[in-house]
């Protein structure tokens, strides 16, 4: 039998009434109801510390879930680093909400723990990546676009790549710019949306430069490329839009809304993706299953059940050409 409608309108009254407050904790937004990402406790990143050179002198810490982590540990991986700079992976406290150590790190439990340590102000919001000297035992960096670059800098092996040529610089930052508020940003800003005009705003502003970089790497496959900024190999472009774009169908458009368009219907991009899945180390960056887990997990407020619905193999994003 169903309720009455008075209790199916009262209950739907309350339930909205809480969920904008829930969405408030989750992620600030505009009076317009466009989600705006916070700004990172640890923005301004210092010139190449002067023992960069030492093995274990620094320690990465990654969470598995984060794209913009995933970003660093995809530089931290292409360029070979491990024999100079640590990789940490913390785990997801979800009844917390927050980041923890498997087992303590510099005397912290918790990556909200090593925040306070290194005076981050109050209230901030403890995130990954982070970039930590364990000579003084406090946090480097946490703005990722920002590591991204420093680790590209960092001494590695020879043989490792640049992933910002001089050649290629300029190609690189425009589509580094346009992606972080239209992609990595707007797949957050579809999600987070208060309202339905802030949600088509996002979509569109999403999809159209999805659309833009399907046109462009056509021309760089044309051309003999195949990675966006062009050039023989991929650039940190690349590196920023992958940990968005293998998580589209897992997490994305089911629990986020971005489900314009199938990205089989954009087919350059299709086979871009495998292209940087096969790059060697990027397959051990990646763990859908704790994507699946942790976002429907952890973001109740897009998700009250908690029930982790399934999802594609990921083994059939990857491969090329896409299906038919």
């Amino acid at each position: 039998m169903l309720p009455p409608p008075v209790l199916v309108r009262t209950a739907r009254g309350l339930w909205h009434w809480q969920w904008r407050r829930l969405m408030s904790g989750l992620g600030p937004a505009d009076p317009a109801g466009r989600y705006r990402r916070p700004e990172a406790a640890f923005a301004t990143l210092p010139e190449l510390p002067a023992d960069a050179d030492q093995p274990g002198a620094h320690v990465l810490i990654v969470g598995r879930s984060c794209p913009w982590a995933h970003r660093a540990w995809l530089v931290w991986s292409l360029r070979r680093l491990a024999g100079s700079i640590d990789l940490l992976v913390v785990e997801p406290d979800p009844a917390a909400g927050r980041w923890r150590f498997p087992e303590p790190f510099e005397g912290c439990t918790m990556l909200t723990d090593l925040y306070g340590r290194s005076d981050a102000p109050p209230g901030t919001r403890a995130s990954v990546p982070v970039l930590v000297s364990r000579g003084t035992g406090r946090i480097l960096g946490n703005e990722s676009a920002r590591l991204i670059e420093l680790l590209n800098r960092w001494p590695a092996p020879a043989g490792s790549p640049d992933l910002d040529p001089p050649e290629r610089a300029e190609a690189c930052a425009a589509w580094r710019q346009r992606l972080q508020g239209a992609v990595n940003d707007g797949v957050y800003r579809c999600g987070f949306a208060r309202h339905q005009a802030a949600y088509d705003e996002a979509v569109a502003d999403l999809f159209t430069t999805l659309e833009a970089a399907e046109e462009e790497l056509e021309r760089q496959e044309r051309l003999g490329s195949g990675w966006l900024s062009g050039g023989e190999g991929p650039g940190l472009a690349d590196l920023v839009l992958f940990p968005t774009l293998i998580r589209l169908e897992m997490v994305y458009a089911p629990l986020f809304g971005c489900s314009r368009r199938p990205l089989w219907q954009l087919p350059a991009l299709w086979r871009w993706r495998a292209r940087v899945f096969g790059l060697e180390g990027v397959a051990a960056t990646c763990d859908a299953g704790a994507w699946r887990r942790d976002y429907f997990g952890a973001l109740f407020p897009l998700h009250p059940s908690g029930i982790v619905p399934a999802g594609p193999d990921l083994a059939t994003l990857v491969t090329s050409p896409p299906p038919r």
